[in-house]
């Protein structure tokens, strides 16, 4: 299996929902604070969370006629992972059957 450095995109989006560990966030609110694109981002997300570093779930909207938003916040792996990336620059990301072992 092969493992990659995170990119600096990747560490960014885990230092962002590292700041709010146990609460979820929505993409569209990473993307403002965060200044990265949705192009950017939402791949960022879908991969950690492919990798089984963040949990994802819809959020049905407060207004009705408004879509349901999708919410992000790490797994316990995750923050850990991302309280490793801000102790040492070389760390890997993991794959999924690691994290899951």
């Amino acid at each position: 299996m092969r493992t990659r450095t995170p990119s600096p995109q990747s560490r960014a989006v885990l230092e962002a929902l590292l700041s709010q560990p146990l609460g979820w966030q929505y993409g569209y609110e990473l993307s403002k604070r965060m200044g990265l694109g949705s192009g950017t981002l939402y791949p960022v997300l879908i991969r950690l969370h492919e990798r089984g570093l963040l949990e994802a779930k819809w959020v049905e909207a407060e207004r009705p006629g408004r879509p349901p938003r999708h919410a992000y916040r790490l797994t316990s792996a995750g923050a850990a992972f991302a309280r490793g990336l801000k102790a040492g620059p070389d760390v890997s990301l993991p794959s999924a059957q690691q994290v899951l072992a």
